[in-house]
């Protein structure tokens, strides 16, 4: 919600429209019946039921939508076409079937593809959880009024259920300039890290989800055999440690790369992790996952001006220009993207370039005001 709804949110917001963002605090217990403001944005978070399964899941989705309606909005626009915002919307919808509420607009919004072959196949779900996500996902991508997709998989994926274009709407995520961090912070961190002065800098910032460790292992060592020898930062963590298991692969294969590992950093401190890198390794394996998403991390790394090494997958290319704002590769090829990253390593001076090439044009053609100018035609009534 932070990374997509809220600055969308906060850009409508802006424009005079009153922008009220009401969230199931279930992850975030400390914020149960919370309010507080984001800017022109009010964040209302519903008072959370007592933790019991399914009923408990059931009293909060019913809490959401009672506190949605006594807003009696205009427009309700749900973030992810599964959970608790997709039963709202689909009891909206239910209700307007029955003649009810029929002044309120639905429009959905989707950044990955959630069911069968997408996050269904990597998170922890229980089996009904899964059945109930992979429904309310195909159901509402075809019969919402209005569905916004953060990347062009995405569009034409629901553009297939739906059998026609009418009604999707291309909405990536945008960026916003980070904060130069002053030099002194940056080898302060470097040193408490204990990245070696004498070596470039190479990023790992992943959930493993983008690319397992096995294959960064292989990369590493490929980099390595061509001759450089970059201090490897890991910033992030996987969702089954997977960071743990690059570490002992890169052990178990003999690759003598420097490798320091972070985990996650709060928001505050992520601009100086990112200052830290020469050049950021940033595979994609050719997934369903890959395709669909629009991912915030490498966002993050070009409008932090960090010259990055991709592979052609999904939303990737449209974010990198090869060659100017960055590097692509074709996908699977892992030898080019080791020579990739070798080159931008003995070539610092292009390095600079293409991440300020990067980070100028995530400001203007990726900024959140420019990537919402869509929602507010998407918003009218058709």
């Amino acid at each position: 919600m932070r990374a997509r709804a809220l600055p969308l949110a906060q850009v409508v917001a802006g424009q005079g429209h009153t922008v009220i963002l009401v969230l199931p605090p279930w992850d975030n217990p400390a914020d149960s019946g919370r309010t507080w403001s984001e800017g022109p944005v009010r964040v209302v978070n519903v008072a959370l039921p007592p933790r019991i399964p399914v009923l408990g899941h059931m009293l909060l989705a019913l809490r959401l939508l009672l506190a949605v309606l006594r807003l009696r909005p205009q427009v309700v626009h749900a973030f992810k076409p599964k959970g608790f915002s997709a039963l709202v919307a689909q009891a909206v919808l239910a209700l307007q079937a029955l003649g009810l509420h029929r002044e309120v607009r639905v429009v959905v919004d989707t950044d990955d593809w959630e069911g069968d072959g997408g996050w269904n196949d990597v998170e922890p779900y229980l089996w009904w959880q899964k059945r109930l996500f992979a429904w309310q996902e195909r159901w509402l991508l075809q019969h919402a009024p209005a569905i916004t997709c953060a990347s062009t998989q995405l569009v034409r994926m629901t553009a297939e259920l739906r059998g026609m274009e009418t009604g999707v709407a291309y909405v990536p995520n945008g960026g916003a300039a980070l904060a130069r961090v002053d030099p002194a912070v940056v080898s302060t961190l470097r040193e408490r890290i204990g990245l070696p002065p004498d070596h470039p800098v190479l990023l790992l910032y992943t959930r493993f989800v983008e690319c397992s460790p096995q294959r960064f292992t292989r990369l590493l060592r490929l980099v390595e055999e061509r001759g450089a020898c970059p201090a490897v930062l890991v910033v992030g963590t996987g969702l089954r440690g997977e960071e743990a298991v690059l570490s002992a692969g890169v052990g178990h294969s003999g690759v003598r790369l420097p490798m320091m590992q972070v985990g996650w950093v709060p928001t505050a401190d992520l601009a100086a992790h990112l200052a830290l890198a020469d050049v950021a390794l940033f595979p994609m394996e050719d997934t369903l996952i890959n395709r669909s998403k629009c991912s915030v991390k490498l966002i993050d790394l070009l409008s932090a001006g960090v010259p990055v090494v991709a592979e052609a997958i999904g939303q990737c290319g449209a974010y990198i220009q090869d060659g100017m704002t960055g590097v692509l590769t074709a996908p699977g090829d892992d030898a080019a993207l080791a020579d990739a990253v070798v080159d931008l390593i003995a070539a610092p001076a292009r390095g600079l370039a293409l991440g300020a090439g990067a980070a100028q044009r995530i400001q203007q053609e990726f900024s959140w005001h420019r990537v919402a100018e869509p929602l507010v035609q998407v918003y009218l009534p058709a």
